[in-house]
């Protein structure tokens, strides 16, 4: 049986609402009937605050009817502030579409006005009910505005974060299939055995590509990979054909969050070595440098290789972004010695 739970600020409201503008006209009310009406009115009023949440516009229609007719009897003293609370949580969430909302209440107001007369304190309640309308409605629409905005700001950064990952676990992968079905296709004389074992390579991997993707949610809602997964990434691009060596010293314990950056930055510049300089030589070195965790994947280049051709667009920005997400850097491009390095530094925020 699930509990229902009320926000704090709605008993508050509720409680404020009562206490302040409705048990003193009741208690001076004079005569039981009007004391039993305004007990009743004021209980529907408390119980549409306390649960305006679940049906936000009837609990405000609920509210300013309760209001009214109190006012009416004589045991209210609400000027439409309660209905006001309500009319603001309405347009934080529904902004313009409860201009209608706005008009009829206002439309009341301006009818009773009319029916009754405008006595002096009748026409007070009426101007200060009406500007608390229609500043609860503005006040609550702008707000409103504000509360859609960061929403979609959160949306467009998981659905970037999504689509890096994608692009970092599975990329990789299938860069060295192509290599692998590229190499196996440049050899015309290859006996039935090298193919044989070729295709099982391409099978074995495009099947870690397959768990990876499989495993993408739970990476994405756990743990990201950590610094100790850098030598399978660096293995899996050996058996690409790429020379690597690799060269990692001591360091000190790395946040996890960092340790998932500098693995898949890894894995974005080797694939970038796999898909455009497979013959190359590549170092990996890894190294603590005051207080940051530093990484430099260096490739010796191929016939024809320019920066411009050693991996641009999803892949490089990817790592920039990761890396500037953690106060961290990434640069890259050609070396005096030829070739292509890409280097990251992130601050290790020792755990």
């Amino acid at each position: 049986m699930s509990r229902v739970t009320v926000p704090r600020k709605d008993l508050l409201a509720a409680v404020l609402v009562l206490t302040v503008l409705w048990v003193p006209s009741i208690s001076m009310a004079g005569d039981w009937p009007r004391i039993c009406a305004g007990t009743a009115l004021a209980a529907l009023t408390g119980a549409a605050l306390v649960f305006n949440r679940r049906a936000p516009v009837a609990a405000t229609a609920a509210v300013a009817v309760t209001t009214l007719v109190g006012a009416a009897a004589g045991v209210c003293q609400d000027p439409m502030l309660a209905t006001a609370w309500c009319l603001y949580l309405v347009a934080v969430e529904r902004g313009p579409r409860v201009r209608t909302l706005v008009v009829a209440l206002v439309g009341v107001l301006a009818g009773l006005a009319a029916v009754t007369g405008v006595s002096p304190g009748l026409g007070t309640w009426l101007v200060v009910a009406t500007a608390a309308l229609c500043s609860a409605w503005l006040v609550g629409t702008a707000v409103g505005r504000q509360v859609a905005s960061v929403r979609e700001a959160e949306r467009m950064r998981v659905q970037l974060e999504v689509a890096r990952e994608v692009h970092d676990v599975v990329g990789h992968t299938l860069g060295v299939i192509a290599a692998e079905a590229g190499v196996t296709r440049g050899l015309p004389d290859a006996s039935e055995a090298e193919l044989r074992e070729t295709l099982a390579d391409i099978e074995s991997h495009a099947r870690d590509a397959l768990e990876e993707m499989q495993g993408l949610v739970h990476s994405l809602r756990n743990p990201r990979p950590a610094l100790s997964g850098l030598p399978t990434i660096i293995a899996t691009t050996r058996a690409a054909g790429v020379a690597v060596h690799a060269r990692v010293e001591p360091h000190g314990p790395v946040d996890a969050e960092v340790g998932a950056a500098v693995v898949r930055i890894a894995q974005e510049a080797l694939s970038n070595v796999v898909r455009h300089a497979p013959r190359a030589r590549c170092t990996v070195e890894l190294w603590e440098a005051q207080e940051t965790i530093a990484l430099r994947v260096h490739d010796s280049g191929a016939p024809g290789m320019t920066p411009a051709s050693s991996g641009t667009g999803h892949g490089l920005r990817g790592m920039r972004e990761r890396a500037a997400a953690l106060g961290g850097t990434v640069v890259w491009g050609g070396t005096a010695k030829g070739g292509f390095e890409v280097e990251a530094r992130l601050p290790m925020r020792r755990s």
